[in-house]
C-alpha cells in the first residue's frame, strides 16, 4: 500500500476529495530505521530513553553530517509515507468526537511530515544512532536540524 488511503474512518470524520497542488518538491536524502514495521506499533510519542533507531543519510548527503556530533539533541523531518492525506476532521483515538486535522498531532496530515527531537547517541560514518524517534522502520528522511534550544551560535 502505497499511502494510507484505503484505511477505514472513524464516527465523525470527513475526508475531501480535492487534488492537493504541487506547489514544492521534496528531495529525501535517507531513510529512518526502527524497530517498527507497522504504524499502528509505533509509540504515540518518541521517548528519549525509548529504544535505539538509526537515521542513514545517502551520498553526497552523508559529507553534511560534519559537526552534528556538537548537538547532544537534533530535530529530524520525516516524510510519514504511509499516512493518508485527505482528512479534514479526525476523532482521535483519545476523543469523542472530531476535531480539525491542522489541529491534532496525527500523523494524517495534508502534507504528511514528521518531527521529532531526538538525542544523538553516537554517529557511525553516515548513519546517526539516537533515541526518540516514533516512525515506521523505512520512513524517509527529509532534513536533521541541531535542536534550536543547544543551538548556540558561532561568533
Amino acid at each position: 500500500m502505497e499511502t494510507g488511503q484505503l484505511q477505514d474512518m472513524r464516527a465523525h470524520e470527513q475526508a475531501t476529495e480535492a487534488p492537493l497542488p504541487a506547489d514544492a518538491n521534496l528531495a529525501f536524502i535517507g531513510h529512518i530505521e526502527t524497530p517498527w514495521t507497522r504504524r499502528e506499533d509505533c509509540p504515540r510519542q518518541g521517548q528519549l530513553d525509548g529504544p535505539e533507531c538509526t537515521i542513514v543519510v545517502a551520498s553526497p548527503w552523508d559529507l553534511a553530517l560534519d559537526g552534528v556530533e556538537n548537538f547532544p539533541s537534533l530535530e529530524i523531518l520525516y516524510w510519514l509515507h504511509l499516512s493518508r492525506r485527505d482528512l479534514i476532521l479526525q476523532n482521535p483515538n483519545h476523543g469523542d468526537s472530531a476535531r480539525g486535522t491542522l489541529s491534532l498531532r496525527s500523523p494524517i496530515r495534508p502534507n504528511p511530515i514528521g518531527l521529532s527531537t531526538v538525542r544523538l547517541i553516537r554517529r557511525e560514518g553516515n548513519r546517526l544512532i539516537v533515541r526518540g524517534l516514533e516512525c515506521v522502520s523505512g520512513t524517509p528522511l527529509i532534513d536533521i536540524k541541531p535542536d534550536r534550544c543547544h543551538f548556540t551560535p558561532v561568533t
